[in-house]
């Protein structure tokens, strides 16, 4: 029904760049194995450059789509420099000539694409990026596999904004009180004095950030740091398989800042990936600052705990465990994201960084960011929202930097029904825990709950909720 291959070209770049980093980034098989199949895989690819070349409709794909490809297509090469070049001598004289031909094969596919992206796509991509009601709905419905309704879901994180807002001017005034030069604080502060005291508390948190070259250190230390806290306080289960912190390879840079890479559902005790977004070394210091702002050292600690422990890297080894094997591949995205959020409300809540009053208020407007995005997705594809609408939304309701508000609008137009899956996936968990609460009283043991709720290997969070509480399987 949505005939991406016709419009999407980020399609093809993302096969082909996965095809040899899936191969190359994980010790799975020896080395000599890993590089013949990638040279298999490599000797393959120029017609899936050649398929998209045909595939593709000018007419019907959107520039900002057709621009992100073009600045990512030649990110496939640093691979094969990072992972395969270095090692072709290892390769008997026979397989190591028979890879080189595969690399340049590629290098002149990869080039022959970027002319064609440059020289025909870009300057005829004429499709709009907003996919409309009646598909959103659709997509949105297979997305989610949730119970809410796109108006319920929008009524909801409305709502939800409105009260954060008003937890986050709590916290201003404790933590501006007194302070020489504060915003007024008023009991019943309008709209300005509200948004004055919550940015000038904020300000307090931005002031502590990391150095320019610091942010994959200092999430290594918040990971190790937030680990240590889960084990302290016997909050779940930790993982006994390795998770590493790297930099974020060329060809998924563009889109988010950091992510959660598990072994796939058939690989069992590889590493985790924890990757990292650098910063481009083309900013200037304006923009350095602005994304060091928004990525200060206590979101380096959220960061840390929504893709690291307890977040997606914790979940991702739980769901591994599960023994069926049809569950891990067709693992729920709102049950993982939905668990990223919830933890990062679950470790505030039990006193992570000694109940750190500024840590709270970075964390609820973290958790902002989730809101945001769903009400964000609705506004740009069914809403037909301007990038002014989407820019005043993201900066001045939920307190974002101008660069991470500006790279969510591109990937609000390049994405659909992705965003809401966070906020949706957050409520459902936090509703389940209380229903749990409410029927267990003062049997509610947190651990329990949540090694329990990791043990179903990530099914959307309604049916994990249903076999909790025993209820029939809707």
């Amino acid at each position: 029904v949505l005939q991406s291959s016709k419009w999407d070209p980020q399609i093809y770049n993302g096969v082909a760049g996965s095809a040899i980093y899936g191969l190359m980034a994980r010790e799975f098989a020896p080395l000599p194995e890993r590089l013949k199949s990638a040279t298999a895989r490599m000797e393959k690819l120029p017609q899936i450059f050649a398929q998209a070349r045909e595939n593709l409709d000018p007419a019907r794909v959107p520039k900002i789509h057709a621009e992100t490809v073009a600045k990512q297509n030649r990110g496939i090469l640093s691979i094969v420099d990072t992972f395969i070049t270095p090692h072709i001598g290892e390769l008997p004289a026979e397989d190591g000539k028979r890879l080189q031909a595969a690399i340049d094969g590629l290098k002149k596919a990869v080039e022959e694409q970027q002319t064609w992206l440059d020289k025909t796509l870009v300057p005829n991509a004429k499709g709009d990026f907003r996919i409309g009601a009646e598909l959103y709905d659709q997509k949105l419905k297979f997305a989610l596999n949730s119970s809410l309704s796109r108006a319920e879901i929008g009524e909801r994180a409305r709502a939800e904004l409105k009260r954060v807002r008003q937890d986050m001017y709590g916290i201003a005034q404790t933590v501006l009180k007194d302070k020489p030069g504060a915003p007024a604080l008023p009991a019943n502060p309008s709209d300005e004095q509200q948004q004055a005291a919550i940015e000038a508390a904020l300000e307090l948190a931005y002031a502590d950030k990391p150095a320019r070259d610091k942010v994959v250190d200092d999430a290594k230390a918040a990971l190790a740091q937030s680990t240590e806290f889960v084990r302290k306080h016997d909050l779940m289960t930790l993982p006994d398989s390795p998770v590493d912190i790297i930099l974020m390879p060329e060809f998924q840079r563009g889109v988010a800042v950091a992510y959660c890479d598990s072994p796939g559902p058939l690989d069992k005790n590889l590493k985790t990936f924890y990757a990292v977004s650098p910063i481009p070394d083309d900013w200037n210091d304006k923009q350095v600052d602005s994304f060091l702002r928004e990525y200060n050292s206590r979101m380096i600690h959220l960061l840390s705990i929504h893709e690291g422990t307890p977040g997606h890297y914790l979940e991702g080894w739980h769901s591994g465990k599960f023994p069926s094997t049809l569950r891990a591949v067709l693992r729920s995205g709102l049950f993982a994201e939905g668990w990223a959020v919830y933890t990062e409300r679950m470790m505030q809540e039990q006193g992570y960084l000694d109940n750190d009053p500024l840590f709270h208020l970075v964390q609820l407007k973290f958790y902002l960011r989730t809101i945001s995005n769903a009400i964000l997705d609705q506004g740009v594809h069914v809403d037909n929202w301007t990038r002014e609408q989407a820019m005043h939304l993201m900066t001045h309701d939920a307190f974002q930097q101008e660069s991470e508000a500006s790279g969510k609008w591109v990937r609000a137009q390049l994405t659909s029904a992705q965003l809401p899956t966070y906020f949706v996936g957050a409520q459902e968990h936090f509703d389940t825990r209380k229903a749990v609460q409410d029927k267990q009283g003062a049997k509610f043991n947190l651990k329990a709950y949540h090694d329990q709720m990791l043990s179903y290997g990530a099914p959307p969070v309604r049916f994990a909720r249903q076999l909790m509480l025993d209820q029939p399987i809707e």
